[in-house]
């Protein structure tokens, strides 16, 4: 039986998570029908493609070394059935329908006791479009890794995947103490001591970054209901890359001062005062190497204040771009973002015992999480079916409203907008903000000649 101890921050998230704040993320991809291909047809296909991948078989179990450790191993009875479903929406608007059990099945935790992902395949009645709804709790993969195994199931991945054979295999290794040897304690405590002068310093900016001043009673800052929404906007990537390139800086930052603005739009509307403070946003940064290790979450982060109280949106972008610069001149490595880093540096029983108190530490650091999900930039599509959008869904830290995921696919930018279903009933309205602070942002930007 093939096992894997949890990495420090996969365990962290495994430990984070409550029955009101499932630590999973998601994605909801559309995609448009063919002649021939029937919904059994493609919930067979996402059965044997989800069957085929070697990490969705596993799940999570308890061991007694590291002490609070845990780690991943094959699940032997594994079933894909218990994981992928159908469910048939309601006629009429489509997108609002699956938005909206989207934003339900997304409240729901994912049993414990089996591999933590599932997909559900969401049709209506009639030749309309469908959708795919992929959950993958955290301590699976972080949003890159997620890309990499959900993307399993489109036809070019998983073709290419058969056209090289087999699956890979790992070398096997062969069985070992639990007890090291004296040359092998000793460097274990020279390591451990290099992890503790690294969580030293990253813990000090951690410190030195967080707030007493909490914002308390604002929309973004809400005790949680365990009730979530889903909200989509869809962005021309054509006019992001045209303001990037009269206005500097990079295509992120640009979708970062958006969401800035969007935010202050919305806030406008309903009336809600301006923050006397810039909200923080935790922007994720992934630390993952090409060629690296390809299991475990490899991340750290940004803080960045959103220029919400700014007017102009041309100097938001700039107030942006600033910040964005500010926080890779110090590196995600030793920024004050670097939480996720921290948590990687404790040991297991750290975690198992720390986690209550370190989820509802988020609150102390930032505000919204803003996050950009990459995708391959070749056209997809399931059963010969197009893709025609994925929209990323991030998890909610505890005591938070909204988080925001990103991702560019074929010549657009999807956005994802989840939020505390009771505390941001009007989520619509910020996914319609978000849409006209792009729309004017780029009316304001000269228009600069394409290159000869």
């Amino acid at each position: 039986m093939s096992t894997e101890l949890l990495a420090p921050l996969d365990l962290a998230f495994w430990h984070l998570e409550s029955e009101t704040h499932p630590m999973h993320l998601g994605a909801l991809a559309v995609f448009d029908p063919v002649p021939g291909v029937t919904p059994q047809d493609l919930l067979e296909l996402l059965g044997a493609r989800a069957a085929a991948i070697p990490r969705l078989r596993m799940r999570v179990r308890d061991v007694l070394l590291p002490v609070g450790g845990a780690a991943w191993f094959t699940d032997k009875d594994f079933d894909v059935q218990r994981h992928v479903r159908r469910v048939v929406l309601p006629g009429g608007d489509f997108m609002a329908e699956a938005t909206r059990l989207a934003g339900e099945l997304m409240e729901r935790p994912l049993g414990r006791g089996l591999p933590p992902w599932q997909m559900y395949l969401l049709d209506s009645p009639g030749d309309g479009p469908f959708a795919v709804l992929v959950k993958l709790h955290h301590a699976l993969a972080d949003g890159m890794r997620a890309v990499a195994i959900g993307a399993g199931i489109f036809d070019q991945i998983a073709s290419a995947g058969a056209g090289r054979g087999a699956v890979r295999r790992r070398t096997p290794v062969p069985p070992r103490s639990w007890l090291p040897g004296p040359y092998e304690a000793a460097g274990m405590a020279m390591d451990r001591l290099g992890d503790v002068r690294r969580a030293l310093g990253v813990g000090a900016s951690v410190v030195r970054a967080s707030r007493l001043d909490l914002r308390a009673g604002t929309a973004l800052t809400a005790r949680s209901s365990g009730t979530r929404r889903l909200a989509t906007a869809d962005l021309d990537a054509g006019a992001v890359q045209r303001i990037r390139r009269t206005e500097g800086g990079t295509a992120n930052d640009v979708l970062l001062a958006v969401v800035a603005g969007g935010l202050r739009r919305w806030m406008l509307e309903r009336g809600e005062p301006l923050p006397g403070a810039d909200p923080r946003a935790l922007v994720p940064v992934s630390r993952r190497r090409p060629g690296g290790a390809a299991t475990g979450n490899r991340l750290s982060a940004y803080l960045l204040g959103l220029p919400v109280g700014e007017p102009d949106p041309r100097e938001r972008l700039r107030l942006v771009r600033t910040g964005m610069d500010r926080n890779k001149t110090a590196g995600p490595m030793r920024g004050a973002g670097a939480v996720a880093v921290l948590a990687d540096q404790l040991p297991a029983l750290a975690h198992r015992f720390g986690a209550p108190l370190a989820g509802s530490a988020a609150r102390v650091l930032f505000d919204i999480l803003v996050t950009s999900v990459p995708l391959p930039r070749s056209a997809l599509s399931l059963g010969g079916c197009p893709l025609r959008a994925v929209y990323p869904m991030a998890p909610l830290a505890r005591g938070q409203s909204l988080a925001v995921a990103l991702t560019t696919y074929g010549g657009g930018v999807q956005v994802g907008l989840v939020a505390d279903g009771k505390a941001l009933p009007d989520l619509d309205r910020l996914a319609r903000a978000v849409r006209e602070e792009l729309h004017d942002l780029h009316a304001l930007v000269p228009t600069v000649p394409a290159p000869a």
